[in-house]
């Protein structure tokens, strides 16, 4: 009986949670609210990533993110050297370069990535 309830908490546990798994194991891709994101600011560990060109990130730009424009011809290899152990926050103007962004990180083995609402 107890084997059961274990199981079914267990189960509860990912069900109840906002959190996307990809087909890696522990891979975490998750959408963050903005106040949810300001508690992640928090964290020192958090990697912040503007996803935006270099016009629209110096018209202004989230304390300590790191801009890497998606467009650009060094994306992936810019991408490849943060530590994708570390969790890794991304955002752009409307949602739809970080949401290509946070699909290409699933497939470059990072950990924990969060896209910004």
């Amino acid at each position: 009986m107890s084997r059961i309830f274990f199981v079914f908490m267990f189960s509860l546990l990912f069900v109840g949670c906002s959190e996307a798994q990809s087909a890696k194991s522990g891979v975490v891709n998750k959408v963050v609210s903005p106040a949810q994101f300001k508690e992640l600011m928090k964290n020192k560990d958090v990697q912040i990533i503007d996803v935006r060109t270099a016009d629209e990130f110096n018209q202004g730009y989230i304390p300590n993110a790191v801009n890497i424009d998606f467009y650009g011809s060094n994306f992936e290899a810019e991408m490849n050297k943060l530590d994708k152990n570390k969790p890794v926050v991304i955002y752009c103007k409307s949602g739809g370069r970080s949401g290509k962004a946070l699909s290409m990180m699933k497939d470059m083995d990072f950990t924990t990535v969060l896209e910004l609402e």
